[in-house]
């Protein structure tokens, strides 16, 4: 494992950190069941002796159990020495200044921990901001760092370039959380954001690296022609998060790894990638895969579920990741999928098609990648809803009720 200093405190921390927004999980079950307890606890502890030693979670993941899952269960036998803990207040969720109080201390009692090492204020945007400003953040922030609560304040972010850079000379901040990946170099604070943090003194911290893991797994043809035309070769997994590491503003990568053999390759990866590592005909070969997946791709969603629960029961994330593999992928397989998991194998036994979206617009308002979801309802049903698709899906149903 490499690690990179924390520009203001010296601190090393390792380039990969561990995301807990996407455990894994079971079926069914009260809310804080739904973590494969034992499943996630190795897979983590797995990591953290393999050098990994910041874990990122939040006070919303897991419907509020990940961080009583880590104090519960991780943060035991030792492990807290070995790692620093990261978590968020849920700016999007506070209405009232003594709200900002009660849910820090939540934190600390779910963590079962005396401080945070990294606190951050979640998903921030310039509305947002100023809001947590109304109720006095500033002066809370100071608090908890001045009591030893907090060691180390930072934001994480999804808004304008402009509104990021304002937060960033708003505060004595000590680092900020971003959305990058070999797409959305531009998107958001985007590199020129990451640079001027970075020239600030903050440390930087790459959420979505694979983008909800629509850069990896099954790739467009023509993407992988153009992974396939370097000298060497590497899997989609490894050329997206070495572009990332080939940065040297970046502190660390958070990856919400749930599958062994991925933790294992992303530790190799971390082990190997360096800053400035890439060579010119490399980065080139990914300007090219850049471009090509934006002319391919129809919607930028990540996937992480911010805009859930749907009032009408769409799965929006899922519906949109369908929408993407219709035009990059299988035309028919999309249509399969969306048509089994919209229409036949849903929850309560209903379909759930975008044309049922009440147009309440929550969705959107939820949305860190700011995509007007309703615009894009129209494309599925062009793409994916068509009275064929509804039939087969309507005789389906039947026939599993029977």
């Amino acid at each position: 494992m490499q690690y990179r200093t924390m520009p203001n405190s010296n601190e090393k921390l390792s380039v990969l950190g561990y995301g807990c927004m996407r455990l894994p999980t079971r079926i069914g079950g009260e809310a804080s069941s739904l973590i494969d307890k034992q499943k996630a606890l190795k897979q983590i502890r797995y990591a953290i002796d393999n050098g990994v030693n910041y874990l990122d979670t939040a006070y919303p993941y897991h419907l509020g159990a990940s961080e009583s899952f880590l104090g519960e269960y991780v943060l035991k036998d030792g492990y807290r020495e070995k790692v620093n803990i990261a978590t968020k207040l849920p700016c999007f969720t506070i209405n009232k200044k003594e709200s900002i109080e009660e849910i820090f201390n939540k934190q600390l009692k779910k963590l079962q921990v005396d401080y945070i090492d990294y606190y951050l204020l979640h998903a921030l945007d310039g509305k947002t901001w100023d809001k947590m400003v109304s109720f006095g953040i500033i002066d809370f922030m100071d608090k908890i760092r001045k009591e030893g609560k907090v060691r180390h304040m930072g934001f994480s972010f999804h808004g304008t370039r402009d509104d990021f850079k304002r937060i960033v000379d708003s505060y004595n901040w000590e680092f900020a959380q971003v959305q990058f990946n070999i797409l959305d170099e531009n998107f958001q604070a985007g590199i020129e954001g990451i640079e001027y943090a970075h020239s600030k003194g903050l440390g930087i911290i790459v959420m979505e690296p694979l983008r909800g893991g629509s850069l990896v797994g099954k790739i467009p043809q023509e993407v992988g022609k153009l992974y396939d035309s370097a000298k060497i070769k590497r899997n989609p997994v490894d050329w997206a998060l070495r572009w990332i590491w080939n940065h040297p503003a970046v502190t660390l990568i958070l990856s919400g790894m749930n599958n062994e053999d991925h933790i294992k390759e992303n530790i190799k990866i971390a082990s190997e990638s360096l800053p400035n590592g890439l060579t010119d005909t490399e980065i080139n070969i990914l300007n090219d895969v850049r471009n090509k997946y934006h002319e391919l791709m129809k919607v930028g969603c990540t996937g992480c579920a911010y805009c859930m629960p749907c009032p009408a029961g769409i799965n929006i994330p899922g519906t949109f990741k369908s929408l993407n593999n219709y035009h990059m992928f299988s035309k028919f397989g999309a249509k399969m999928s969306h048509m089994i998991y919209a229409g036949v194998q849903t929850k309560d036994g209903k379909s759930h098609w975008t044309s049922s979206c009440l147009d309440c617009g929550k969705c959107e308002k939820a949305c860190p990648q700011g995509i007007k979801i309703r615009e894009k309802f129209k494309d599925v049903e062009r793409d994916l809803e068509s009275i064929a698709v509804k039939g087969v899906a309507k005789v389906a149903r039947k026939i599993m009720r029977k």
